[in-house]
């Protein structure tokens, strides 16, 4: 019996689709929002499109919440992640608390996870991974580092709901936080790990390697992608031919295979890349993928286009209307999301 259990649970896996894990998105945006690093400073800079390809900054590009007070370990923002909230009206928002103006050395120790239900006001929290066991909440649950004292970078994290995540307790949903991590005495390379933060957005789960393929991995982005019924992953990988490369998965969770080596934005030819971020403008089949080109001086931020299956790289240009764009993300907004926005920044200026 346990035998004719096994091979009809294995049948059934074979024709599973999984349901889709994200917060329910905007049918009809009135605009979007370009949430991002300042190349200025390390803050984070919005901006607002109605069509998703002519943009314009609010705030003349400057900080749209007090860095110093939420990012507590080093006082600087980076690589700014914006998603909305589980119950979707409000918005989460994740950073690399990092100031490598200061250090010099591209070194940093963790990141913050910020809340707001109108996009003006933010509150927020911060983990020091060196600090290990104590910050997370998951106190009984193995730990991957035997000294998280010596971690050394905690990098770009990005974050989606996952609505099928179940906690200890039986409760359902979880933010999936992906990031990379190195621990200077334990790693080789930065790989890419992932922590469940609650539904109250301050409380994590310890670090899981969510993949290893043998070389450094940094700046994931991963998306739903209707068209395959997939999990996408842009992310820059280091080993082999460099560039940012593709891979699909099922499950958030994985198992993620290794990058196809033909997959991915090939147009920059030796230059460097990373930071990539995908979004869908309304009425278009395909997707538009945002990225930092970093080999010209100044730095430059280029925004690309892709088929319907987030494949087939073509046509990139320069971000128009944003004075100094960074490693950054897009979100649809709705109409009042849009004027609440652009009314309280023109006001802030008069």
């Amino acid at each position: 019996m346990a035998l004719r259990k096994n091979i009809i649970f294995a049948l059934l896996s074979l024709f599973f689709i999984p349901a889709v894990a994200q917060v329910k998105q905007i049918k009809n945006p009135y605009g979007y929002l370009y949430c991002h690093m300042s190349r200025k400073g390390e803050w984070t800079a919005f901006a607002l499109s109605r069509d998703g390809i002519n943009w314009h900054d609010l705030n003349n590009g400057n900080e749209v919440y007090n860095t110093r007070r939420f990012s507590e370990i080093e006082g600087g923002a980076r690589d700014a992640y914006i998603n909305r909230a589980a119950d979707g009206k409000g918005f989460v928002m994740v950073t690399t608390d990092m100031c490598n103006r200061k250090s010099r050395q591209w070194l940093n120790y963790g990141i913050n996870l910020l809340r707001s239900n109108d996009l003006i006001h933010w509150s927020a929290v911060t983990f020091d991974f060196r600090k290990g066991p104590e910050i997370f909440c998951d106190k009984t649950s193995p730990d991957f580092y035997k000294d998280y004292r010596s971690i050394q970078r905690v990098w770009a994290p990005q974050v989606v709901w996952d609505k099928n995540h179940v906690w200890e307790d039986g409760k359902r949903g979880g933010y999936f936080i992906y990031y990379s991590l190195l621990n200077k005495n334990e790693d080789k390379y930065d790989r890419v790990f992932y922590s469940y933060a609650d539904r109250s957005f301050t409380r994590i789960t310890k670090p899981k390697l969510l993949f290893d393929w043998g070389y450094a991995t940094i700046d994931a982005d991963i998306v739903w992608v209707e068209a395959d019924r997939k999990w996408h992953m842009m992310i820059k990988k280091e080993g082999g031919k460099r560039g940012i490369f593709t891979t699909q998965a099922s499950h958030l969770t994985g198992p993620w295979p290794a990058p196809d080596e033909n997959d991915y934005v090939s147009f920059e030819g030796n230059k460097q890349c990373e930071g990539a971020s995908a979004f869908r403008i309304a009425g278009e089949k395909g997707w538009r993928v945002g990225y930092v080109e970093y080999s010209s001086s100044p730095t430059k931020y280029r925004i690309c286009q892709a088929d319907e299956k987030l494949q087939n790289f073509h046509s990139p240009q320069d971000i128009k209307g944003v004075a100094d764009p960074q490693h950054g993300s897009f979100l649809a907004l709705t109409k009042k999301e849009y004027e609440r926005l652009e009314n309280y920044w023109n006001n802030k200026k008069n």
